[in-house]
């Protein structure tokens, strides 16, 4: 087990769950093409207002999503209160381009709150630094109109101090309306002083957002809450947050292991992609879960929701297949972690530990011919069972080198996703 670093956050649940559920709905599920479609496309205000003008998700269905998601094994979920277009969930009193003002004409936020506490999740805020609908939101690089001819005169009339207060302010609101949240997830600085940058690239950094301050607010209104690490503020934060990749080891800052999760989406794409076609498999997904926690991390995995308020049939499909899996194979998920360093993964393997059961968890992601070779397992293991059945699983002990065992597997691989070998040492 690793020495974390500390954080300011209650992190004992989250370290314990590992599994939670990522959602990205805003206007660009209408789109359907990306929700970073707007500034992709350069499309200005006056043509991205169809969308606000036609978003209705009259299939919007919460309760759904939150028994979708705890039937797939899911402890939390985090939604996208605001992504970058700007466009909110909520009844904010700060602007009207938000959902009560669309033709779904009501808060969607808070009936999503309600139901995910529902079925025993806890609750978790995504909320965009980034603004390319407001006003005072000063134009960079990555903006919309970053390439408009008259990008300086159009930022004369900006002001980002006032956008600042803005954001402090919805903040404010999503932290004192709602109860309890449970983690608050930024989304994000981007500073010219970046490594890859060149000098003349404008961006925006904790500077820009008040990131000390914010963060103030944040602990202030929620003591126990999670803090992500996109805020362009190294002082204070609780969560490593890798996107879209898998760490080669536990998350170090400054060689000290820190708490960490993996964020992936189904596709390639956050936001509702109709035409996406990359879509990765159970077996991968199930297998980018294990391999996280096997390091001693969280997975968040991401659904983009339809215009129409449905989870589209593809990610239906992958969170029952998810769950049938998890329903026979959590013990070796929940309150997991990485396995002692003197255990070694066999080939085509990964490794979870439980230290309060002390029980070690095979996962085996190529199914072998009859053996499994735990080399230096010997004199730790008492007992090996399947798990998804609790079939025993006989132990060859070397006589010669007792330090050494085989697992006696069955010749055909069990009908599971993958297969896991629970291990329950002495």
């Amino acid at each position: 087990m690793e020495n974390l670093r500390r954080s300011k956050g209650d992190v004992s649940w989250f370290i314990h769950d590992r599994f939670g559920l990522f959602i990205h709905w805003g206007l660009y599920a209408l789109a359907a093409r990306h929700e970073w479609v707007k500034q992709r496309e350069e499309i200005p205000e006056e043509k991205y207002d169809i969308y606000f003008r036609h978003f209705n998700p009259d299939l919007y269905d919460p309760e759904l999503w939150a028994r979708l998601a705890a039937n797939a094994g899911m402890k939390y979920f985090v939604v996208t209160t605001k992504h970058h277009e700007g466009f909110c969930l909520w009844d904010s009193q700060y602007t009207d381009y938000k959902a009560p003002r669309t033709l779904a004409g009501r808060d969607l936020l808070k009936p999503m709150v309600e139901a995910f506490r529902k079925q025993g999740l806890r609750v978790g805020f995504y909320h965009s630094l980034i603004d390319w609908h407001h006003p005072d939101f000063v134009i960079d690089d990555l903006h919309v109109l970053r390439n408009h001819p008259d990008r300086e005169k159009l930022n004369e009339k900006r002001n980002q101090q006032r956008y600042i207060e803005y954001l402090h302010n919805q903040v404010r609101e999503l932290l004192t309306r709602f109860g309890q949240v449970d983690i608050f997830w930024f989304d994000f600085s981007y500073p010219a002083r970046q490594a890859g940058r060149p000098t003349s690239w404008v961006g925006k950094g904790r500077e820009d957002w008040n990131s000390e301050e914010l963060v103030k607010l944040v602990r202030n209104l929620q003591p126990k809450i999670l803090l992500n690490d996109r805020l362009d503020w190294p002082e204070d934060w609780d969560i490593k947050t890798p996107e879209q990749t898998m760490p080669r080891e536990w998350v170090r800052v400054d060689g000290v292991p820190v708490v960490w999760e993996a964020c992936h989406t189904f596709s390639g794409s956050w936001g509702y992609h109709r035409d996406e076609a990359s879509w990765k498999s159970l077996e991968q997904l199930i297998g980018l879960l294990i391999e996280a926690v096997s390091k001693g991390g969280n997975f968040l995995l991401n659904v983009g929701p339809t215009g129409r308020g449905e989870f589209d049939e593809r990610a239906v499909s992958r969170l029952e297949g998810i769950g049938n899996w998890m329903r026979r194979h959590s013990r070796s998920i929940y309150g997991c972690t990485q396995a002692p360093a003197e255990f070694t993964a066999p080939a085509n393997c990964r490794l979870t530990y439980n230290p309060k059961t002390n029980c070690l968890y095979v996962h085996i992601l190529a199914w072998p011919f009859r053996h499994l070779h735990l080399d230096g397992y010997g004199q730790r293991v008492e007992y090996a069972q399947l798990l998804h059945d609790a079939s025993e699983v006989k132990i060859d002990r070397n006589q010669k080198k007792p330090e050494d065992i085989t697992l006696e597997l069955p010749v055909v691989k069990p009908n599971v996703t993958i297969p896991v070998v629970e291990l329950f040492l002495k």
